[in-house]
């Protein structure tokens, strides 16, 4: 008889005991940690179908108050990721408009973008305050509000009468964002939708029923 026939292993493994309740648990919990990490990754996944409060934002109305706002003095606000200046003219500022009318491109804003109540000599509801997009229409530079001393002094233009002057490729315009001859910008900067919720209070991307004019 051959020896590999008497040969038995030294070791045999018991087979463990089917334990009923042991493996209901144990698939309870694997079920459970499967869901639980389904949830993790659905939740960012809906999450970015879900509109941000930045996104919402875009395109809104931005309401601003322009009580402290100083006559000759301009800020700057933001709506729809574009800046916007807001500018209180003084009575020198608006003279200077019918002066200059004979030196700009687009005097009565005829191929310029603004509303309806705005395609004005001051382009503005209000004569005192203008509300502007700050982007010129050249490249998309912002233009510097410039007084008439500035423009002359710094710059050594003897004709310049206080307006926009944009430093990049020196576009200018007047104190109502119109733009003058013989500059590489082609048309006058732009105005927004815009009202008037009460005197102090100008919303910006809203349009207004009908001017001031005062």
């Amino acid at each position: 008889m051959s020896n590999a026939a008497n040969l038995k292993p030294v070791f045999i493994p018991a087979q463990p005991v089917e334990n009923p309740v042991r493996r209901k648990m144990l698939v309870a919990a694997t079920t459970g940690a499967t869901a639980v990490g389904a949830g993790f990754l659905a939740v960012p996944f809906l999450k970015s179908w879900l509109p941000s409060e930045r996104a919402k934002a875009v395109g809104a109305p931005v309401e601003v108050d322009i009580t402290k706002l100083e006559a000759g003095a301009m800020l700057t606000v933001l709506w729809q990721g574009k800046v916007v200046y807001l500018l209180r003219r003084t009575d020198e500022m608006l003279a200077t408009l019918p002066q200059v009318g004979g030196d700009l491109r687009d005097p009565e804003s005829k191929e310029s973008l603004q509303p309806e109540y705005a395609q004005n000599e001051w382009r503005s509801e209000r004569k005192d305050v203008l509300v502007m997009l700050g982007i010129c229409t050249h490249l998309g530079c912002a233009p510097k509000l410039q007084s008439r001393a500035e423009g002359r002094e710094v710059r050594g233009d003897a004709t310049w009468e206080g307006g926009f002057f944009c430093p990049c490729h020196g576009s200018k315009f007047d104190y109502a964002g119109r733009v003058y001859k013989g500059v590489p910008a082609p048309t006058n900067l732009s105005i927004p939708p815009y009202n008037f919720k009460n005197d102090n209070l100008v919303v910006v991307g809203a349009s207004s029923e009908g001017g001031q004019n005062g």
